[in-house]
């Protein structure tokens, strides 16, 4: 089978989940996948779930223990450049049939990485693996490249009734 290249992005909530009910069900036919987490170093739910599903899925993360709010640091730089050659090497070895880079579209927004870079990087993968690239502000060079674009548009959300993130839901 051809491995794909799927961009989930937009405003409205559901891109990570998406993303990760993707893994949960290549789980179940024994496919392996790799999720790199850029701009993200926080404890969150997913992290508990996968120790689940260890034999299939692995979860590294390639940020710090905040997310960025305004403009990144040399640190926030410094790990998404290390997480994306670990991820070079991760597709060009192809041991994983799945590779979920996770807000890689807003490691391309705050500029940790080009999205020419991470265009190359995908460019690495063996035929068979899947490549989801998640986060809002896809570049428009991504948007062309992928073989799937799912835009997740934000219609209503609680969060303005001043409802905050809820443990298992959204965090």
């Amino acid at each position: 089978m051809k491995g794909m290249v799927q961009v989930y992005t937009g405003n409205g909530k559901g891109k990570t989940t998406a993303a990760l009910g993707l893994a949960f069900r290549a789980a179940g036919v024994e496919m392996k996948t790799y999720i790199a987490q850029f701009a993200k170093g926080m404890t969150c739910s997913e992290l508990n779930s996968i120790a689940y599903l260890q034999e299939f899925v692995t979860l590294k993360q390639y940020g710090k223990h905040t997310f960025i709010k305004d403009h990144p640091n040399i640190d926030d730089v410094e790990c998404a450049q290390k997480g994306l050659k670990e991820v070079e090497n991760i597709l060009k070895e192809g041991k994983y049939d799945v590779v979920i880079l996770d807000e890689a579209n807003i490691a391309v927004y705050f500029n940790l990485f080009t999205v020419e870079e991470l265009i190359h990087v995908i460019h690495q993968k063996k035929e068979h693996v899947e490549v989801i690239v998640t986060g809002r502000h896809a570049h428009t060079a991504l948007i062309e490249f992928a073989d799937l674009v799912t835009e997740m548009k934000e219609v209503k959300h609680y969060y303005q009734k001043g409802i905050i993130a809820r443990k298992g839901i959204e965090s």
